[in-house]
């Protein structure tokens, strides 16, 4: 029994997370329009005015320590927490999808979680306890931010791409599956010549046994043959 060892040392590999490039620089320009964005409306509208742009859209400054679209007042500590989180998450899984349209939404969602997470780290007496700034007002719809647009936009987007890959996933299976077939049937045609071919020394043709006859002559032939050669 051979007990030798290969004495090569075997390297371990390091675990080492994956991010999506694509998806970070989205949410980098997500983060900057959104606080700079944030800043202009703090000095511009700070003094309490409102500030009409066109149709119901009106520039009115609000604070919000809730959740999106000034919703879940007073959780923001929780909230802050769980934004946290899902950025993480995001980060991680971001490079694990392959669909550019998913990266895309990747990043907008990233962009728009670290937006309205800066406010709750910073914009506050206490860490966690920030409130998160929004100005754009349509006069019917909760008061939001470009952080907002961010995280809605991505997530419509995201479920888009999810359906897109699932239609293509299901029509690669399908051409698989016809692939299959089409081979099976293949070896289906390919095992009856063999057979064919097998059975066809058993039964020479007509035209070998015309030549072996043109050859040695019919039978009557060959007798006549004989008698004429047999001695009187």
């Amino acid at each position: 029994m051979d007990t030798t060892t290969d004495p090569t040392p075997t390297r371990r590999t390091r675990w080492r997370p994956r991010v999506a490039p694509w998806s970070l620089v989205i949410a980098a320009v997500v983060v900057t329009f959104d606080q700079i964005t944030k800043h202009w409306a703090l000095n511009a509208l700070g003094d309490g005015r409102e500030v009409h742009v066109v149709w119901t859209l009106q520039w009115n400054l609000s604070f919000n320590t809730g959740m999106a679209f000034s919703t879940g007042e007073g959780l923001g500590p929780v909230i802050a927490l769980l934004a946290m989180l899902i950025v993480i998450v995001l980060i991680v899984s971001s490079a694990h999808v392959e669909s550019k349209l998913a990266r895309f939404a990747a990043g907008l969602l990233i962009g728009g979680a670290l937006g309205n997470l800066l406010d709750r780290l910073f914009r506050g007496e206490g860490w966690l306890h920030g409130a998160v700034v929004d100005f754009i007002d349509f006069q019917w719809f909760p008061i939001f931010n470009i952080a907002d647009i961010g995280v809605t936009v991505g997530a419509a987007l995201f479920a888009t791409a999810s359906l897109l890959e699932g239609r293509r996933l299901d029509r690669a299976a399908a051409a698989a599956d016809a692939a299959a077939a089409s081979a099976l049937d293949d070896a289906d045609d390919a095992d009856d010549a063999d057979d064919a071919d097998d059975a066809a020394p058993d039964a020479p043709d007509d035209a070998d046994r015309d030549a072996e006859v043109a050859v040695a002559g019919s039978p009557t032939e060959v007798v006549a043959d004989r008698e004429r050669d047999e001695p009187r």
